[in-house]
């Protein structure tokens, strides 16, 4: 049901791993790809920053549901 506001999920068409990156592409509307791209780059910079804040994202992110 479309209640006129977009909902952050995770991505089940768009997934590598999760789908947090998918799904975060899908909400902003830009190619997951430079999401993953974005993410990779906060992974390997900042003490793993990046790779701790995708963890939390896969779990608190809700799974997208199908019909």
């Amino acid at each position: 049901m479309d209640n006129g506001y977009k909902k952050l999920v995770r991505s089940n068409s768009n997934k590598i791993i999760c789908g947090v990156c998918g799904g975060v592409g899908e909400y902003l509307g830009v190619d997951p790809t430079v999401v993953r791209i974005i993410c990779l780059i906060l992974a390997l910079g900042s003490l793993g920053t990046g790779a701790i804040i995708y963890i939390i994202a896969a779990i608190v992110i809700p799974e997208e549901f199908q019909d």
